[in-house]
C-alpha cells in the first residue's frame, strides 16, 4: 500500500470512492465536473503553483495492483479566502445576590479564530479495508507529510469530526438551531458547505452568543460528540495528540480537534534517515516512511530496523516509495511508544 498525490487518471475510482461514501465525504461531491476541478487544483497545489490559501493537497491510497481503496486531504489554510465560522462552547456567569441565585450556562460564541491555520479532512476508507494498517497510513501518511513541508502550513491543524445524525441523516443540533436562520434542512446545508460554498454562513447565521439552554435536550446531548463512524478517526488523531478546546462545527455540533505542529507526534518525532534495503525481519517494528519528495510523494508502512541514522527495509518497500539504497527518507514508528507496549 502506497499514499500518493492524487492523478487524474484516478478519477473513475473516485466518483466510485464518492458515490460508495455519500454523506460520509460531503467533500468530496459524487459530481464528475466537481471531482475533476478538485483533482486538477490538486495537481497544481503539488507543483506549488497555488498560493496556501487555495492549496488543496489531495491524496489517494492505492494498493499494488494499481487499485484506488481511500483518500484523504490536507487544506492549506482555512478561511483566507471566505470566512470560516464554528462556535466556541464556553459560559455565561449571571448572578443576583439579593436572590441568592447564581447560573453558569453554557454559551455558543460564533468566530472565526481558525483563520489561517491548516485543516485535514476528505478521509474515507472503504469499508472492505478498514483493517489491518490501512486506516492508520491513510490518516497517518499526510501527517509525514506535513513534516517534510512544515513550511507550507499554518502553525496549528485542524480536523472538523462529523456530528451526530441519526439513521435518516438529520442531525438535531441543526433542526433546534441552523434551520431556523438558514430556512433549509441538514442536509442541503451540509452539501452546499461541501461544495465550498460558505458564503451564505456570514451572511445567515446569527452574530450574539446563543445560550444551549434555549435548544432542545437532544441537541444539547450532541454538541461536541462525533459520529460513530468517525470514532475510529478520533482515536487516531488523539493518540497523535490531538485535543478538543472548545470549537464545534456550526451545521451539526461535531467537535473541531486541533495540535500545533510541534505537539503532533508524527511530525515531532519523523527523523531523516538513509534507506537500507535488506533482510528485515517481519516482528519488527512497522514504520512510516517517505520519500521526501513533493509533486512525486510516496509514503508507506512497512517493518524496518533502526541502525545509526538508516533504516533497514526489504527491496519491495524501497521500490513502493520509489527509491534506492542510500536515499533519503523522513520515517516515524507507525505506532507511539504506549500502543507498541500493549500490541507487543
Amino acid at each position: 500500500m502506497i499514499v500518493r498525490p492524487v492523478q487524474i487518471t484516478d478519477l473513475p475510482a473516485l466518483l466510485m470512492l464518492a458515490r460508495q461514501a455519500g454523506p460520509e465525504l460531503t467533500s468530496l461531491q459524487a459530481s464528475e465536473e466537481r471531482v475533476t476541478h478538485r483533482v486538477r487544483w490538486a495537481q497544481r497545489t503539488f507543483a506549488e503553483q497555488v498560493d496556501r490559501a487555495d492549496a488543496d493537497y489531495l491524496f489517494v491510497l492505492e494498493d499494488d495492483e494499481q487499485q484506488i481503496l481511500g483518500v484523504s486531504a490536507l487544506t492549506g489554510g482555512i478561511g483566507m479566502r471566505e470566512p470560516w465560522y464554528n462556535y466556541r462552547v464556553g459560559l455565561t456567569v449571571s448572578s443576583s445576590p439579593g436572590l441568592g441565585i447564581q447560573r453558569q450556562i453554557p454559551t455558543l460564541f460564533p468566530n472565526n479564530e481558525m483563520t489561517g491555520q491548516s485543516e485535514i479532512s476528505s478521509l474515507y476508507l472503504r469499508p472492505d479495508q478498514r483493517h489491518g494498517t490501512n486506516g492508520r497510513l491513510l490518516a497517518l501518511g499526510r501527517l509525514l507529510f506535513v513534516a517534510e513541508f512544515a513550511h507550507l502550513f499554518g502553525d496549528k491543524l485542524i480536523a472538523e469530526l462529523r456530528g451526530c445524525a441519526d439513521e435518516h441523516g438529520c442531525s438535531p443540533f441543526w433542526d433546534s438551531l441552523g434551520r431556523h436562520f438558514f430556512k433549509m434542512d441538514f442536509k442541503h446545508a451540509d452539501h452546499l458547505s461541501g461544495l465550498g460554498n460558505k458564503s451564505f454562513i456570514a451572511e445567515l447565521m446569527p452574530r450574539q452568543p446563543l445560550y444551549t439552554c434555549l435548544l432542545t435536550e437532544q441537541a444539547q446531548a450532541v454538541i461536541g460528540k462525533v459520529h460513530p463512524d468517525n470514532a475510529a478517526t478520533l482515536k487516531i488523531l488523539t493518540d497523535e495528540g490531538f485535543t478538543h478546546q472548545g470549537y464545534i462545527d456550526i451545521f451539526d455540533a461535531g467537535p473541531v480537534i486541533e495540535a500545533p505542529l510541534s505537539a503532533i507526534r508524527t511530525v515531532r518525532d519523523s527523523q531523516a534517515l538513509l534507506l537500507a534495503v535488506g533482510s528485515v525481519d517481519e516482528h519488527s517494528p512497522h514504520w512510516l516512511i517517505h520519500n521526501r519528495r513533493l509533486e512525486n510523494c510516496r509514503i508507506t508502512t512497512a517493518p524496518g530496523r533502526l541502525a545509526g541514522n538508516s533504516l533497514m527495509v526489504d527491496r519491495q518497500t524501497a521500490k513502493r516509495l520509489q527509491l534506492q539504497p542510500g536515499d533519503s527518507v523522513r520515517a516515524v514508528p507507525l505506532l507511539n511508544q504506549r500502543q507498541r507496549a500493549v500490541a507487543a
